[in-house]
């Protein structure tokens, strides 16, 4: 099934009642995983849902659809290690399984029976990782249901930007730590529509994330979760084909990345594919128009 949502391009408007970045901060807590300091909200009333972000952003991705969605779910959202206001350990060997490590562990540690994911990019690989676990009979709690919002599901057709390239070449420390402000706009302003680009405020505030606590030390090693899916591949794409949950992709398929190509992939590999296609909308659908991707979510959960 394939629907094609035309849409409010009016982000300000539809993410109305989003907290600023100082807010959201101060809204969270800490929690301590392995010894390192994990950033996460909790909000809202309801079944748990938990949002996972992308690379290389953070939780704070979610603020504009946060409002809506924690009217009718218990929502949780983390920036993962490494990421956003998170530890970022030089040293550490970061992997796709050990962030699923960090979110299953926390999830037990909550007591939860079931929760939905709400995952972007980076985190539909995360989201990937723990399906497969749950099939193999390895999660103290049920994954109720999925939904994907532009991630490489499928290696084969993700089209990385130059700087990620070279972020995983021989020269990738050079380049993480050389990053400037200027470069990080060039390339991160390719991943949206044309229509709903970021304000000069919304840059300031993915600046500060990225490089808060020396994050722009530890891009080139974030970016190994290029080859985590490469390795991992047969395994992810086989706990997408064997699920029996219900599951969305939503995508923003003027994505250059990871958009129309990926979500015709998805209709190609997965049975009864369940695909919205948002219009003009670019790799962050829930920032660029979060009440179509907000509506196409409510209609999911409401189908179930």
């Amino acid at each position: 099934m394939e629907q094609q949502i035309p849409g409010n391009r009016d982000g300000a408007a539809a993410g109305a009642g989003a907290p600023v970045l100082e807010a959201w901060q101060q809204g969270g807590k800490w929690f301590i995983y392995e010894g390192h300091a994990i950033f996460s909200r909790m909000a809202g009333r309801g079944e748990p849902l938990v949002l996972m972000h992308g690379f290389p952003t953070a939780s704070w991705d979610w603020n504009r659809i946060w409002p809506m969605l924690i009217q009718n779910n218990n929502v949780l959202a983390l920036d993962f290690l490494g990421f956003g206001f998170s530890d970022k350990p030089r040293e550490h060997a970061y992997s796709i399984e050990d962030q699923a490590d960090l979110v299953q562990g926390l999830l037990k540690g909550l007591g939860l029976e079931s929760v939905h994911l709400l995952a972007h990019d980076y985190g539909c690989s995360v989201a990937q990782e723990l399906l497969a676990r749950e099939q193999e009979g390895m999660l103290p709690f049920q994954v109720a249901s999925v939904c994907f919002l532009n991630g490489a599901l499928f290696p084969e057709v993700h089209n990385p930007l130059m700087i990620q390239r070279l972020l995983r070449s021989p020269l990738g420390g050079l380049i993480s730590r050389g990053l400037t402000r200027r470069s990080f706009e060039r390339s991160f302003l390719k991943l949206f529509g044309s229509k709903s680009l970021p304000d000069q405020r919304d840059m300031d505030d993915f600046w500060h994330l990225l490089t808060y606590n020396n994050g722009r030390g530890i891009l080139h090693h974030l970016i190994q979760f290029m080859e985590d899916r490469r390795c991992h591949r047969h395994r992810w794409v086989s706990a997408l084909q064997n699920a029996t949950q219900p599951m969305r992709l939503i995508s923003g398929i003027a994505d250059p990345v990871s958009g129309a190509a990926m979500a015709l992939r998805y209709q190609e590999m997965i049975p009864e594919a369940d695909v919205v296609q948002l219009r003009n909308v670019g790799h962050y659908p829930h920032f660029e128009s979060p009440w179509e991707v907000f509506c196409a979510y409510r209609d999911f959960r409401k189908r179930r």
